[in-house]
């Protein structure tokens, strides 16, 4: 099965663990990566989130408000060569942050089983696995993963991912 984790991520500043030069949830898009094979795409916002943390939240905030798409530098054309797709993100105020539906509603999920994943800091999974099951229509939707981001480094964690993703 060919599958692809389709990801956003942003270091500088965190919440739990202070500057960060690898984001979180790009440390677990790999762990997810390293088990399966699977490729990796990341959803790089052209204009990119401040490098403050408040400032981001209040970014990602006015982004979910407005329901925005912001512009990516690249984009996918299409997962036809994939069953499996991976999709994952920090939660920002209960969500994905909107880059990654800026990707996904490019996409035709037909047929496929979508595995979500998230980094968090207390809220879990929130409501991506609702919001994933609305947005890729003709998918299978499967059980997600959540891993608090403080906790990404640890053995637990990726013990965590190659677990899940073995369930699957």
């Amino acid at each position: 099965m060919k599958s692809i984790v389709i990801y956003f991520s942003r270091a500088d500043e965190n919440y739990a663990v202070g500057n960060i030069t690898k984001g979180n949830t790009e440390v677990i898009a790999e762990y997810i990566s390293e088990f399966t094979g699977a490729e990796l795409f990341r959803c790089d916002p052209a204009i990119p989130y401040s490098a403050n943390y408040r400032e981001c939240c209040k970014e990602a905030v006015a982004k979910q408000r407005s329901d925005a798409r912001p512009e990516l530098k690249r984009y996918l054309s299409d997962i036809d060569g994939y069953d499996a797709v991976y999709v994952g993100g920090p939660i920002y105020c209960g969500e994905y942050p909107q880059e990654i539906y800026s990707q996904l509603d490019r996409l035709d999920f037909a047929g496929k089983t979508v595995r979500p994943f998230v980094t968090h800091e207390g809220s879990g999974l929130a409501r991506c696995v609702a919001v994933l099951k609305e947005k890729c229509a003709g998918a299978t939707v499967a059980d997600g993963l959540a891993v608090r981001g403080r906790d990404v480094y640890l053995a637990e964690s990726k013990e965590a991912v190659r677990k899940w993703v073995e369930s699957l």
